[in-house]
């Protein structure tokens, strides 16, 4: 019979370890779907340590209604005044498939509809950021507006000075609207 050496035995050990985390993760994922639960945004969970089992009323954040003239069919809703988006499939049930806040530019679109016309998986922001899921809606005044995700989580500066157009959100929203927007999809930009 062969001697095992240390090595052997701990990365069998790791592997083993790192099959019964994924196993019980999966069971995780889905215990909440065969409960009958709806599935929260991701900006809705959270995920920090402080994070309780069962979170107060007044820890979990008020996600503002679709503004009712937002339109119909799917469509991709930015809200200027409260600083909002919203992802609409009214092939879903819900209709509102994620919510979330957003952090907008020295300068903000004005109201009406637009077509997302590029798209850019990683690139420079104005403020030398390095962004991601750029979806690019609109261009006024020689401004660019899109929505774009930081990869340090950095929301843009409002430099008076500079004219910005970029709409910031988490990295997580930002690759639900990445999924969400190809070229061609509706931006509805309400007041």
């Amino acid at each position: 019979m062969s001697k095992m050496g240390p090595g052997v035995v701990v990365t069998g050990l790791t592997l083993g370890a790192l099959a019964v985390v994924s196993l019980l993760a999966f069971q995780a994922n889905g215990a909440q779907d065969r409960a009958g639960g709806a599935r929260p945004t991701p900006s809705a969970t959270s995920s920090g340590p402080a994070a309780s089992a069962a979170p107060s009323a007044s820890a979990t954040p008020t996600v503002p209604a679709l503004p009712t003239t937002s339109g119909s069919g799917t469509r991709v809703v930015y809200s200027v005044g409260s600083h909002y988006v919203w992802l609409v499939d009214p092939k879903k049930n819900p209709q509102v498939v994620a919510a979330y806040p957003v952090t907008p530019g020295s300068v903000e679109p004005t109201p009406g509809s637009y077509p997302v016309y590029s798209r850019t998986p990683s690139t420079t922001g104005t403020d030398g950021r390095q962004i991601e899921h750029v979806v690019r809606f609109a261009q006024q005044n020689g401004v660019v507006f899109g929505f774009s995700a930081a990869l340090d989580g950095a929301t843009p500066t409002t430099d008076p000075k500079a004219k910005t157009g970029g709409i910031r959100s988490s990295r997580q929203d930002g690759q639900l609207l990445w999924d969400f927007a190809p070229n061609g999809t509706r931006v509805i930009v309400v007041a």
